[in-house]
């Protein structure tokens, strides 16, 4: 499971001219899921994700996290996260997962973020073609794989 965290000032997604999920202050998270991830893959995730010290404290320094900063959380799935460009120039999305498996695997990870987050995290729909807006707070931006926990 690839996750791209990014710190941000306010974020919306749309589907079909409608905005379904917006949020001021807080992450915005785009989900790849590969044919390997498990329920292991959302708990380590889900946890790395909500304890990162990348909200600043105070004194101008990251070290608060999305939980320490009342902050909002909206997850969106990117099954492009999984490209391999190792061979030629189109990429190949044969290690995402496919919707049958990836679909439960995404709900999970939101049920399970909601559960430790304690509050509703907004989503994309799986699948549709979504606009994302973003104002990226910093920036930052982090990159999370739990097949390679660095």
């Amino acid at each position: 499971m690839k996750a791209i965290i990014q710190r941000v000032s306010k974020a919306s997604v749309t589907v079909d001219d409608e905005i379904i999920s917006s949020i001021d202050h807080g992450l915005l998270i785009l989900l790849g899921i590969g044919n390997e991830d498990s329920f292991t893959d959302i708990e380590w995730l889900a946890k790395k994700i909500l304890n990162l010290r990348i909200f600043n404290d105070s004194n101008n320094i990251m070290n608060t996290s999305v939980m320490d900063s009342d902050g909002a959380i909206i997850v969106v799935s990117q099954f492009t996260l999984m490209a391999s460009t190792k061979k030629g120039n189109r990429p190949s999305y044969i290690k995402a997962a496919k919707p049958e498996i990836a679909i439960p695997l995404y709900e999970q990870f939101i049920a399970h973020l909601e559960k430790e987050f304690d509050k509703k995290v907004g989503t994309g729909i799986f699948g549709a073609d979504m606009k994302i807006e973003l104002l990226n707070d910093g920036p930052v931006t982090i990159l999370l794989d739990s097949l390679n926990k660095e």
